[in-house]
């Protein structure tokens, strides 16, 4: 049994005409004759009694009737609840981020994309990498921005960035009298670095750094937050290799040095998921991609 024979079989008792009932519903007699009676066969009762001169409704064939009403009501009911929530989910937005998107990208991408879609919802999350992935795969976020490429076959992941690191340090600290620091004058300093449990790319890069040049900090503190970073260092509790978006949010206590070798530098990608059908994701990337013109195929290997 299927719904189709539920309205065929209501629209025929309504009508109490073959005829009428086939008209209706856009189909031959014949073919309607045919449904009705697969319809009886399948629930084991009479449902219609049928004469050359009329059409009429068994006892069983009323209490049908009635329930098939119901039925087809909540399966109605149940297409639209649906419906709402695909265009709830549509007119939704929800990324994650890891703190660069907020000063880098979301001050250039999300005030136009308000202006396209007023609609839309915008839900923000900052977590770190393996949080965010965790959450996109689960279809708990729609977009994330790492500082992994994430690039498979369930995951389309975008580089967007690349970000300068500089180095930070009290102002009165003895290094600041250099206007290049020699980076062997950095060989045991009192050293502040990013925790590994929520900056792993940048706590690693710090390290790599330090094993290329060959010297050793003496690491004080190891904070989860970048504005504890900052926070201890214009404290005068040692220095620190920060991403280069954190330059404004640097108080008078504190100066940036150049060091006379390169910082590394730290990637930022956009992930999104390659099956996600929203409208508002589709919007996003497209804006994205003409805001930093995105190249999709570099950096997907």
């Amino acid at each position: 049994m299927e719904l189709r024979h539920l309205r065929y079989f209501i629209t025929v008792a309504e009508e109490l005409n073959f005829s009428r009932a086939a008209l209706k519903l856009f189909t031959a007699q014949p073919s309607l004759s045919q449904q009705i009676k697969d319809l009886e066969e399948d629930v084991g009762v009479k449902l219609l009694h049928r004469t050359k001169r009329k059409v009429e409704l068994t006892d069983e064939g009323t209490v049908f009737l009635e329930q098939a009403r119901l039925t087809l009501a909540q399966a109605d009911k149940a297409i639209a609840m649906a419906r709402q929530v695909l265009k709830a989910k549509q007119q939704m937005l929800r990324i994650g981020f890891v703190p660069v998107a907020e000063m880098k990208i979301f001050p250039y991408v999300l005030p136009n994309l308000r202006m396209q879609n007023s609609e839309l919802k915008i839900e923000l999350l900052s977590l770190n990498n393996v949080e965010q992935m965790k959450l996109l795969k689960k279809g708990e976020l729609d977009v994330t921005f790492t500082r992994h490429n994430f690039h498979n076959e369930e995951i389309e992941s975008q580089f967007v960035l690349r970000e300068p690191l500089i180095f930070l340090l009290p102002k009165d600290h003895p290094l600041a009298k250099y206007e290049r620091i020699p980076v062997k004058e950095l060989n045991g300093i009192d050293f502040i670095i990013p925790a590994a449990e929520q900056s792993s790319t940048l706590h690693t890069a710090i390290l790599d750094f330090a094993k290329t040049n060959q010297i050793e900090f003496n690491i004080v503190q190891k904070n989860d937050n970048i504005s504890l970073n900052i926070n201890a260092i214009a404290m005068g509790l040692g220095c620190a290799i920060l991403p280069s978006y954190i330059a404004p949010l640097t108080t008078d206590n504190t100066v940036i040095r150049p060091l006379d070798v390169e910082l590394p530098y730290l990637d930022l990608y956009v992930n999104y998921r390659k099956n996600n059908p929203s409208v508002a994701v589709q919007e996003f990337i497209e804006l994205l991609k003409r805001v930093f013109y995105l190249d999709i195929t570099r950096d997907q290997d």
